[in-house]
């Protein structure tokens, strides 16, 4: 199938939430507030950057330089994860398979995006993850992981920001309104493309910008809910 094929899918549900495991311990593990871990990383970035300024004694401007570092290449990350890893098949029909692994992590979203509670990565989960990019950055840059794995978090952090009110919240009347557009594409219309969440960037460079035949149609209005109605 081409790329630029719009794929038709079962109609997503906009109400109710599915169920991933009959473990009611591993099932409860699967959901979680979007409170907690926007506040879990938000506290780990504050405190990666005190450490890094009064303990290993960097600059304002090189804590700074380091944390915008870390939030670009956590776009990238973010790009490569959701397009590579959570659309595992190019023909996207794992998302359809609700005993698969890719369904399990990210097809369920696409069956339930306004599921409140998977609207966020487990922050057990998220925790591991971001020891394992600490670890990696350290042996990579040393103490400037301090600063740079505080921007790559805040990165994480603003992307679920993103990724929440883009599917609870009204399409805003300002320029924060692409990024409904963008996402709404590749929820509704054509879910091999517009991977990236918080920024298209990563879209452009690697050629999957959605192809809008209609850009009126495609996109949703300010004060409206992206879903799949038009």
């Amino acid at each position: 199938m081409s790329e630029s094929t719009k794929i038709r899918r079962p109609r997503p549900k906009h109400k109710g939430s599915a169920t991933l495991f009959k473990n009611p311990a591993l099932e409860k593990l699967t959901r979680t507030h979007i409170a907690m871990p926007l506040s879990i990383f938000t506290v780990i970035s504050v405190s990666l950057i005190y450490y890094g300024i009064i303990e290993k004694g960097f600059t304002t401007p090189q804590i700074i330089l380091l944390f915008f570092a870390g939030m670009f290449v956590f776009t990238f990350i973010e790009y490569i994860v959701h397009r590579y890893l959570y659309h595992i098949k190019g023909d996207h029909d794992h998302e359809v398979t609700t005993e698969s692994f890719s369904y399990k992590v990210h097809g369920v979203h696409h069956d339930y995006p306004k599921d409140k509670q998977r609207l966020a990565m487990p922050p057990i989960i998220a925790l591991v993850l971001a020891t394992f990019f600490f670890l990696v950055y350290r042996a990579m840059m040393g103490d400037y992981v301090f600063g740079f794995l505080a921007g790559f978090l805040m990165g994480y952090t603003i992307y679920l920001c993103i990724h929440y009110s883009v599917h609870i919240f009204t399409v805003p009347n300002n320029f924060l309104k692409t990024l409904w557009h963008h996402h709404a594409v590749h929820h509704y219309r054509q879910p091999d493309k517009a991977f990236g969440v918080s920024s298209p960037l990563w879209d452009y460079i690697f050629g999957t910008m959605p192809n809008f035949i209609n850009q009126e149609k495609e996109n949703t209005k300010s004060g409206e809910f992206i879903d799949d109605r038009k």
